[in-house]
């Protein structure tokens, strides 16, 4: 036996029917939805107002955001970055970038302060 049954063939013909009416009733049409409207609460009807196209706000808000965007990405990160080369790798100051610092002896003057380096205590101990 090969194919369906006249039963069958009736059941799947009502099934497809029932869906294609289905999927119909699920498309909206340009009135819908008919649910009233509540209306709009103090931050609703501010948010609403301020989310408006062309907006002075919305207006102002991306002026100052790009503003931002700019003076952080052209100038203040660029200046931090050349502050820090000029401190760290070309300013000629004594022990700006120290590589190796110097022995220090007991007895020794410190260029920067004048101060002497007094000598260690004695221990007459094992330690």
């Amino acid at each position: 036996m090969s194919g369906y049954t006249p039963d069958e063939k009736l059941r799947l013909d009502q099934l497809r029917k029932l869906r294609k009416l289905w999927l119909k009733d699920q498309e909206l049409s340009p009135r819908e939805p008919v649910i009233q409207a509540k209306p709009l609460g103090a931050v609703a009807k501010f948010w609403a107002g301020f989310l408006e196209p062309k907006s002075l706000w919305r207006l102002y808000t991306y002026k100052a955001y790009t503003g931002g965007v700019f003076a952080i990405t052209r100038l203040l990160i660029p200046a931090w970055l050349c502050h820090y080369w000029v401190k760290y790798h070309i300013a000629p100051r004594p022990y700006g970038i120290v590589d190796l610092k110097p022995k220090l002896f007991p007895g020794d003057t410190i260029q920067e302060t004048g101060e002497v380096i007094p000598n260690l205590p004695e221990f007459h101990g094992h330690h």
